[in-house]
This record gives structure tokens, sequence and C-alpha cells, in this order.
């Protein structure tokens, strides 16, 4: 598009992180503007779980967390093996959903990123119903094979969106809002080794 920049139309299908199975079908475009802001992104998809299913899915999460007895937290997820606790489960979680918010904000046309690792998590104790957590995140940046940390602190209800604060290590600039406009699920990412963008 004359000085605004590339428009590219995506067709293609999501997959359940914990089961592997086909979650899903999409269609996008995604503009990448000639400035240095984020891609504009419209998509539309066809889940084949129902949106009941989901909501089961992400208050089964949600209690997971809520029933711990202590804050929830680690370093290191997953290990050098691949290996993730079942106790950090939900923290993993909830991180793969909220880096792809940064990872969205980050991207351009020529560089990409996936979560390699959480290198920390530490959970905040609410009086609300909302649950909170801050992380250090490691994004791996493609084509560059550059490891970016990026500070990320999460508040999360089921049926709301995410909002996600962050500050990565590469950037001049303060603390970032990549918060979501639309209810996300958090469920159904349990056992991923990276978060694909």
């Amino acid at each position: 598009i004359p000085d605004s920049g590339h428009k590219y139309y995506l067709q293609f299908t999501t997959e359940d992180y914990k089961s592997g199975e086909n979650a899903g079908s999409c269609l996008a475009t995604v503009l990448y503007p000639k400035t240095k802001s984020p891609p504009v992104v419209t998509i539309k998809c066809v889940y084949t779980k129902d949106q009941k299913q989901i909501q089961e899915e992400d208050n089964k999460l949600y209690q997971k967390i809520r029933q711990q007895t202590k804050a929830i937290t680690g370093n290191n997820i997953p290990d050098s093996y691949g290996n993730i606790e079942p106790a950090l489960e939900p923290a993993w979680a909830l991180a793969v959903a909220g880096s792809s918010y940064i990872m969205w904000e980050k991207s351009t046309e020529n560089l990409g990123y996936f979560m390699a690792q959480v290198k920390s998590v530490k959970q905040w104790i609410r009086k609300d119903d909302f649950v909170e957590f801050d992380y250090t995140v490691l994004l791996h940046e493609i084509p560059t094979q550059e490891i970016i940390p990026c500070h990320m602190r999460l508040t999360w209800f089921p049926g709301r969106p995410l909002k996600v604060k962050y500050f990565c290590a590469s950037e001049n600039q303060g603390l970032e809002d990549g918060s979501g406009m639309e209810s996300g699920s958090a469920a159904g990412i349990l056992h991923g080794s990276g978060a694909n963008f």
C-alpha cells in the first residue's frame, strides 16, 4: 500500500499447546506500517472448541492458581532438559499468553520472536479475585538469534483480557502496556516449548 507499508493476507490453523489438537482456523490481514509502530492486525477465527469449553478450561487453570497455599515462584521454566514442574505449569501458561503481546508489539516485517524461557516468575498475592505475576522472560529474536530479556507484569481473571505491562532490555523506552482488547484464553497452552508468533 503506497505510503503505508506492506499488507499480508494470511490463512492458518491454530493448535492446542496441551493436546496438540487442531484448535481452529483463522483468516487475518497484517499491515506492517513504514513507521516503527506495531503491525495492524485484523483477525477472524473459527474455533473447534466452543466458548463454554474454553471458559471451563480457563476456570480450571484459574482454580489451580488460586488453590495454591503459597505464592508461585520459580526459575528457568522449562529447565535445560525441557521439563516443566507440574506446580509451575499455570505460571508457564500465563507467560506464553502474556509474552504473545510483547512479541506482537515488537515484531516487524523483518524480525520475529518466540519465547525461549521464563527466567523467573513470582506471584503477587492480591486481595481481589485477579491473579498477578512478575516475570522475566527470554525472547529469541529471528533472524538475529539474539536473546532479549523482558520484564513482564501480568494480571488475569477468567473471561477478561490479560493485562500486560512490560519492558525489554533492548528498548530505550519506559514500561509499555500490551494489554489485549478482547477476552483471551490461557487454557490449553501448558506444554509448549515456545510461543511462536
